[in-house]
């Protein structure tokens, strides 16, 4: 399982730095696109902290 949980960090790591590559010549301050992305940047650091810590409790 926790196997599992690894893949899934490998790939949301790997999605983030392909929305931050596509986020290049965006006009990123148009309607509010800067505050959308900053909010689900964040969620997602959330939850990739609360799967690391998932992670370690299942490998124990």
């Amino acid at each position: 399982m926790a196997h599992q949980v690894d893949r899934v960090l490998g790939d949301l790591d790997a999605a983030m730095r392909q929305l931050k590559q596509a986020m290049h010549g965006i006009p990123v301050r148009r309607e509010g696109f800067k505050a959308h992305h900053d909010k689900a940047a964040r969620a997602v650091g959330h939850l990739i902290a609360e799967l690391q810590d998932a992670s370690a409790a299942i490998k124990d």
